[in-house]
């Protein structure tokens, strides 16, 4: 190492910018972590909040602000669990959110499979066709089931609702899986059908898994749309088959609205969202990596 005037001041220098650099890189490494830390806070201080509300009597609620339950009490939980009213809601929301998303996967599945694998006359004209269905608003299409399922008996049971959001699950399904379907190469197909798999038999048993992320994926937003789709689940039902959304908007009495009943409601209708995250967390990771970008 030269040890000469200019070498030691060129040394000197650059140990000093060395210094500058680490002083102003320190603030800059906490931002990230200081803006996430914020984000975090905004989204969940209304579900902490709920919480908390579920947590108090009503009375505490209107009484002022408090950070946690003075009068710790779980009765608005037992209310939900033991009137009809509140649990069936939850009951009748999963039976529709189930159906609806068997019929919406057992249809999309062949159908993304014939857009990905086929070519036909006005196919790209059809697959822009369903995606206009999810641009209108489901009150374009009240009136007509209503009056549908009314004439035909349909109405107010858990069928009307699911066969009602298919009308968009099944399109949004469609498009998702033709996403997955087409990074699939078709010559995986061609060597089944040589080895003598018969076209359900591949399908079932070696397609179906290669595009287990992408049905991941299409399940959480078939389940999410239909749990909080409103309009179409409280018009097309009315007592046997009402679902808790519809419930939670009919909450006011003579004494005025059940806050604390109806936070504990949001609570509780938040978890099934949460369950599905869950167990389908990889898949969607694997998902919105490898589908349609």
């Amino acid at each position: 190492m030269p040890h000469t005037p200019t070498a030691v001041r060129q040394r000197a220098a650059a140990a000093d910018a060395s210094r500058r650099r680490k002083s102003r890189s320190a603030p800059l490494r906490w931002r990230p972590k200081m803006l996430m830390g914020l984000y975090l806070l905004f989204v969940l201080l209304p579900i902490y909040w709920l919480l908390n509300m579920s947590f108090q009597s009503n009375t505490e609620i209107l009484g002022g602000l408090t950070l946690w339950p003075k009068d710790f009490t779980f009765e608005h939980y037992g209310k939900i669990f033991t009137t009809s009213t509140w649990y069936m809601g939850y009951l009748n929301s999963i039976a529709y959110v189930v159906m609806n998303m068997f019929i919406s996967i057992l249809v999309a599945l062949p159908a993304a499979y014939a857009f990905s694998r086929y070519k036909f006359i006005g196919d790209k004209h059809l697959f822009f066709w369903l995606l206009t269905n999810l641009m209108a608003p489901p009150a374009v299409f009240l009136l007509p089931y209503f009056q549908l399922y009314y004439t035909v008996g349909l109405f107010d049971t858990h069928i009307a609702v699911a066969l009602a959001h298919c009308l968009f699950n099944i399109p949004l399904a469609i498009w998702i899986l033709e996403g997955f379907m087409s990074g699939v190469p078709k010559e995986i197909d061609e060597t089944a059908f040589i080895d003598g798999y018969s076209f359900p038999k591949f399908f079932i048993k070696i397609f179906i898994p290669m595009i287990s992320s992408g049905i991941g994926v299409t399940l959480f937003f078939l389940f999410m749309f239909s749990w909080v789709e409103l309009l179409l689940a409280s018009t097309l039902t009315s007592t046997g088959a009402q679902p808790i959304a519809s419930v939670m908007t009919s909450t006011s009495t003579a004494s005025g609205i059940d806050w604390g009943t109806l936070a504990a409601a949001g609570v509780l209708t938040i978890l099934p969202g949460i369950l599905v995250v869950y167990f389908v967390r990889n898949h969607i990771a694997k998902g919105f990596a490898l589908g349609r970008t």
